[in-house]
């Protein structure tokens, strides 16, 4: 991804929880998102985003898995897998993201676009379930980029 010039040299810094949402068939749940600030842009990431004032990391992360995939769980079912860096651009803004992500596991989950709140789901486009082969073989862009090696270390614990 790139952003603005010079924007790089001076991120905006940001903690968010992130969650790797794994049914039963081992499949994780991604979102379809586009940047505002980037017109024609389409990307696959974790559900989650970043944390408010006096939020945890897992709240954050179960907050977001509500407003984005309207599944409701408690921050203490949410088991921390990897604290990662990453910096992306997000409508003209360059970002310095700490973030941990967290497993979850379900049977399977169904996403109730219908019902959830379209101020949530700005910038969404779809969710879609892939396995870690689909995500090693796809060209689309996929956020994190190393993750199909983390879903992979996962499933095979």
């Amino acid at each position: 991804m790139s952003g603005p010039a010079g924007a790089r040299t001076n991120p905006r810094l940001r903690r968010a929880g992130r969650v790797l949402l794994v049914d039963a068939r081992g499949r994780v749940l991604l979102v379809r998102g586009t940047d505002p600030g980037r017109p024609g842009s389409r990307y696959w990431f974790t559900t989650g985003g970043g944390a408010r004032e006096h939020e945890t990391l897992a709240e954050a992360a179960a907050r977001e898995l509500l407003e984005e995939c309207g599944l409701a769980v408690d921050p203490a079912d949410l088991a921390p897998v990897l604290d990662d860096v990453t910096e992306f651009p997000y409508e003209g803004v360059w970002y310095r993201q700490e973030q941990t992500l967290f497993l979850l596991r379900v049977d399977a989950w169904e996403v109730p676009v219908a019902r959830l709140d379209p101020a949530q789901l700005d910038g969404i486009v779809e969710h879609r379930w892939w396995t870690v082969e689909e995500i090693e073989a796809t060209s689309e862009e996929v956020y994190p980029p190393h993750l199909a090696a983390v879903l992979r270390g996962i499933l095979e614990r």
